[in-house]
């Protein structure tokens, strides 16, 4: 980015944090993505060769520090990156009040939908069991992943692991994203059959309950604001 050429400490922060992709990065590390891989995962549709310019950014501004782990290479915060942690959330809670209203076919994303709800597992929940749970989206993108529930650690697959599956969860896509994102219960979703949980029915009725939603699901869209 080209910098303001200001004193201003907004300007100067705008310079390292306001630039295309950053602050997706950074929320990817606030939210414990370390690996490159898992970067990826939580950052679809960016090039790698941008993600591995925009992390050395952050390194040379103070932001990014990358360690050596093993044979690979993890990324943590610094001191200065984690204290992002609240205008990352502080901006969020915005977009979610003021902008995230509707979500549109272009805003869908089933790979990302999945990753987060990877990391919003309430793990106290779980059996002591693995529990395994496909999931097939379909509507206006379809595709199938699978979650593998066990404690302490929840992964998502995007390809078959090869375990048993206990649970098949359908479901549309746009109405699992609105669920997801606080637009729609999914008791309503539900009853619509919008998504539907088959399987054992001890697992059934208690897979709504393993699953938090978004961190910003409980922020109610703001009236809007009439011109004039």
């Amino acid at each position: 980015m080209r910098p303001y050429g200001q004193f201003c400490p907004v300007a100067k922060a705008a310079e390292i944090f306001a630039e295309r992709w950053t602050p997706l990065i950074v929320r990817e590390l606030l939210l414990g993505s370390h690996r490159f891989r898992e970067l990826e995962m939580g950052l679809p549709g960016i090039p790698r060769s941008l993600l591995v310019s925009r992390l050395r950014s952050l390194e040379r501004a103070g932001v990014v520090v990358r360690r050596p782990f093993g044979r690979r290479t993890e990324y943590d915060l610094t001191a200065a990156g984690g204290d992002l942690y609240e205008v990352v959330m502080r901006l969020g809670e915005w977009g979610q009040r003021w902008v995230n209203h509707e979500i549109g076919d272009a805003d869908l994303d089933p790979s990302l939908l999945m990753w987060d709800m990877r990391r919003r597992v309430n793990v106290d929940r779980l059996p002591e069991q693995r529990v395994v749970v496909q999931v097939d989206f379909l509507g206006a993108k379809t595709g199938t992943f699978w979650l593998v529930l066990e404690k302490p650690d929840p992964s998502v697959c995007l390809t078959d692991p090869g375990f048993d599956v206990d649970l098949v969860v359908t479901a549309d896509t746009l109405a699992l994203h609105q669920v997801w994102m606080g637009q729609e219960s999914l008791e309503h979703a539900l009853r619509a059959r919008l998504v539907r949980v088959e399987g054992p029915s001890k697992l059934a009725r208690a897979f709504p309950r393993w699953l938090a939603l978004s961190t910003f699901a409980a922020i109610k869209p703001a009236s809007p604001v009439v011109a004039g």
